[in-house]
């Protein structure tokens, strides 16, 4: 697929990652202004009361066309106790989240500064678990949306369905026998419950095109 460009986003969906797995280049978008209710800043995983988002708080004045390297991450609440325990609550019992917790726990506990590079260590810790050696940086300006095939930035979102080039595949969750396979929650779902084998999954996953 060669390069592909992405929004930035923490822990984003499993879609994402099977369009990265595909990749020679991740672009992370630094110039658009910053999207509120977007993966940019929550993700989705699933707990004892079904499906729920996380969101790291931003501050206030992140809200008025403020580029998205410019958005600072608000302190002032304790989202980061809060992920913590629903990580835990929600994962604790899954089959590898004692192999890959502590790394995402140090970055949540990490108190980076800029939304933007907060993120980019939460890619670079998924890719790691992966172990996908795809490089990724930062694009150095903003391009509109021309319909590109590479262009991914507003594909995926909370407020649409699954995105129509991902065929999702399932595998174990830990509260399906009370909810059945929810599809594309973040890719720690699908890390914590399917490990080493959480690649070959995205491996076995079509992209449309």
């Amino acid at each position: 697929m060669g390069s592909i460009l992405l929004s930035t986003a923490y822990f984003p969906p499993v879609s994402c990652f099977a369009l990265i797995k595909n990749a020679d280049k991740i672009l992370i978008e630094k110039e658009e202004n910053y999207i509120k209710q977007t993966y940019r800043n929550r993700c989705r995983i699933l707990t004892a009361n079904g499906p729920e988002y996380l969101t790291v708080p931003v501050l206030s004045a992140s809200f008025r066309k403020t580029p998205v390297k410019d958005v600072r991450i608000d302190y002032s609440k304790r989202w980061q106790q809060i992920h913590i325990r629903a990580f835990t609550s929600a994962y604790r019992s899954s089959a590898f989240f004692e192999f890959f917790f502590d790394p995402v726990e140090k970055l949540i506990n990490s108190k980076e500064t800029f939304l933007l590079d907060f993120n980019m260590k939460s890619l670079e810790t998924v890719l790691k678990a992966l172990k996908l050696a795809i490089p990724a940086y930062f694009t150095e300006a903003f391009q509109s949306v021309t319909g590109r095939a590479d262009d991914f930035r507003y594909s995926i979102s909370p407020k649409k369905e699954t995105p129509g080039f991902f065929s999702p595949r399932e595998y174990f969750q830990v509260f399906s026998n009370k909810f059945g396979f929810v599809p594309d929650l973040s890719i720690l779902d699908l890390i914590f419950n399917a490990g080493p084998d959480s690649a070959e999954y995205l491996e076995v996953n079509r992209i449309r095109q």
